[in-house]
Formats: C-alpha cells, sequence, structure tokens
C-alpha cells in the first residue's frame, strides 16, 4: 500500500521513538512515504511558531501524522516565545481532531511491575474516547498579567464551554466503538456542580437511544478516579470531556506500568489522524537511548488501524510487542530495577517478530 506519513518529531525523547515507530512501519513492505516537519521547540527556534505553515502544509499533503513528544525545560526557546504546547492545541483544532483515543491495556508480563495488588489486573482492556477540541483547553480565557502582588486583586480565568454537537460527536465515537467491544459506555462528569457536565450527560443520553444494544453508565469524575484503580477491569469505553480524559488516561497508565506503554490517536470526521504516545518528551533522558518507545510503536500501530485500514497488519504490531514483553525485554520505565535493553534493542526485538 502506498502513503505517505508526516513526521513531527518534537522534543527530548521524541526524535528517538518516533524512529523506532518509522523502523518498525518499514519493515512491513509497504510503500510509506515518510516527510519531516519542524514542530514544538523545533518550530519556535527555526520559525517562532510551534506550529509553523510550512509544517501545516505538510500535514495537508499526508494520509497521517506521527508525533512524538513536545515540551522542554525552561530555557528551551527564546523569552516570550509561544509555548510548545501551543503547537498540540494549534494542530488539533486546524484539523478538527475531535476525538482522542486512548486505550490502557495490561500485560500479563508487566502485572507485577504495577504499583498495584495483581488480583486487580486481570482483563483490564480500557479505551477511553476523550473529547480532544472543545472544553476548557479552548475556552475563552485571561492570564494573568506579567508581575503582580499576591495581595493584589490580580485574577486569571479558564472558561469550560460545550455545545450539545460537540458532545453528541464524541459521544458516537464512544458508542461505535462499544459496539466492536463489550458493548458497554461509561460517560465521566462533574453533573453535581457544573453547568456545561449537565448538558454533556443529558446529551449523551440522547445519543445512547440511537444504541440500544449498548450499556450506558454515568460516573462523577471524583469517583471514577477512584473506581479506576480499585475494580479497573470493570470499564470497557469511558467517554468523557477534554480535561478529564487527559487527566483520567494518565492516571490510568498505572495499570500498564507506564506511561510510556501508551498510544493514543486524535481523529477528525474522516479518516485523517493524528498519531502519538501518551507520554511526553522527558528531556532528563534525551539522547541517553533509554527510552520507552511501545507508546510510539503502538501509536503506529493504530495509524495503520484507523487512518490506512491495514487492520492485519496493526495487530501483528500489536501482537509483536505483547510477544517481546513476554520473552522478559524490558526498558528502563518498567525493568523495576533489573537490567533493561535500549530504545534500539527493544525495537529490533519488535522487528524481529514481525519478519519472524
Amino acid at each position: 500500500m502506498r502513503a505517505t506519513i508526516t513526521l513531527l518529531r518534537g522534543d527530548g525523547v521524541g526524535p528517538e521513538v518516533v524512529e523506532s515507530a518509522v523502523q518498525v512501519l518499514n519493515s512491513l513492505g509497504h510503500d510509506f512515504t515518510f516527510q519531516d516537519a519542524p514542530f514544538g521547540i523545533a518550530g519556535i527556534l527555526t520559525t517562532g511558531s510551534a506550529f509553523p505553515d510550512e509544517t501545516r502544509r505538510a500535514c495537508e499533503s499526508s494520509d497521517a501524522v506521527l508525533l512524538g513528544a513536545v515540551g522542554g525545560p525552561a530555557g528551551s526557546t527564546p523569552a516570550g516565545s509561544p509555548r510548545p504546547e501551543a503547537g498540540l492545541l494549534a494542530l488539533r483544532k486546524h484539523f478538527g481532531l475531535f476525538a482522542n483515543l486512548r486505550p490502557v491495556k495490561t500485560y500479563a508480563a508487566l502485572v507485577d511491575h504495577a504499583p498495584l495488588k495483581p488480583q486487580l489486573l486481570q482483563d483490564v482492556d480500557i479505551l477511553f474516547v476523550r473529547e480532544l477540541t472543545g472544553g476548557i483547553y479552548f475556552g475563552p480565557r485571561q492570564e494573568p498579567p506579567e508581575q503582580f502582588d499576591k495581595e493584589s486583586s490580580a485574577s486569571a480565568h479558564d472558561t469550560l464551554v460545550y455545545s450539545a454537537c460537540e458532545v453528541a460527536r464524541v459521544s458516537r465515537v464512544a458508542f461505535e466503538a462499544a459496539r466492536q467491544r463489550r458493548k458497554q459506555v461509561a460517560s465521566v462528569d462533574k453533573a453535581n456542580v457544573l453547568a456545561s457536565s449537565r448538558l454533556w450527560r443529558q446529551t449523551v443520553e440522547q445519543v445512547a437511544t440511537e444504541y440500544p444494544d449498548v450499556a450506558l453508565s454515568h460516573q462523577l469524575v471524583d469517583s471514577f478516579a477512584m473506581q479506576l484503580m480499585t475494580r479497573p477491569s470493570a470499564w470497557d469505553v469511558v467517554v468523557t470531556g477534554n480535561m478529564f480524559g487527559d487527566i483520567l488516561s494518565d492516571e490510568a497508565s498505572i495499570l500498564a506500568g507506564s506511561l510510556g506503554m501508551l498510544p493514543s490517536a486524535s481523529l477528525n470526521e474522516g479518516t485523517f489522524g493524528v498519531y502519538e504516545p501518551v507520554h511526553g518528551s522527558a528531556p532528563d533522558i534525551a539522547g541517553q537511548n533509554i527510552a520507552n518507545p511501545i507508546g510510539t510503536i503502538l501509536s503506529a500501530a493504530m495509524l495503520l488501524r484507523y487512518s490506512l485500514k491495514l487492520f492485519d497488519d496493526s495487530l501483528r504490531i500489536e501482537q509483536a510487542v505483547e510477544a517481546v514483553l513476554a520473552e522478559g525485554a524490558r526498558t528502563a520505565d518498567i525493568a523495576n530495577g533489573g537490567q533493561y535493553v535500549s530504545t534500539s534493542e527493544f525495537t529490533q526485538a519488535v522487528i524481529q517478530k514481525l519478519c519472524a
């Protein structure tokens, strides 16, 4: 199959883990064209923008985007520059990437690594569907003044706004996904306090009538955060807003053993998507060849599934990663202080499984 994939390698460990995913994709034998474009700190240093126009055009010309991670320590960019993370928000808004899919799965080989009792981690397989272009991250805001006294009346605000059509759109993604899984959707909100959450809950209930074969439950975010750790195997598809989804899916990385394990897909209403690991740029370990590439490799598998419709190849990558873990290969973050393999060694082990 022919496809063009834009690589936004990003910052910190981003270039290393994206390279791992590229090597895995190249091992499949398809006619993939990869094109690099600056993003995040690299974009700011070369153009002054975290999402330069040339990068936007490259993404527009591609079938999908594979993204590393953005961000760095203080002083990474000139004073007065935009934050590298601003590129992520601009990318999502420009392409209408309203649905963020974050699967969380436990691996039998890593159960002892997670800081929960092993019996809690049996058969954990959750798909978070996070609304990605609305809510508090995109609502009207007021930044604090550059300088103010702690006794002053200086203030700042971020506004949580949702429309019914935004909620309905992402809810349908969740219900459609549930039909292919265990037919359960949990909608997470804060309807006992927030007006926006009451609109969220009412809209999800209306959408649920279109899916009589899928069971719907409502969960308050604070209670659900506890239940996610105390009975994680109870959940199938979880749909929630932008901020709650951001926090809960990061919390759920505990179930998989490391934030480095988790992939994600950000999708629009077509087949275009941006695929990236959930973890950050980890600048403290950049260039050391010790970052966990699993989240990015599995993000590439999601790219094959959702944008290119190469379902068999997507499954092959997921199975190869699981087989390598079952044989005992561990990167530093999941080694429990024992011996570990490098980023490149783990990547080559996955490729060997694929080529066997």
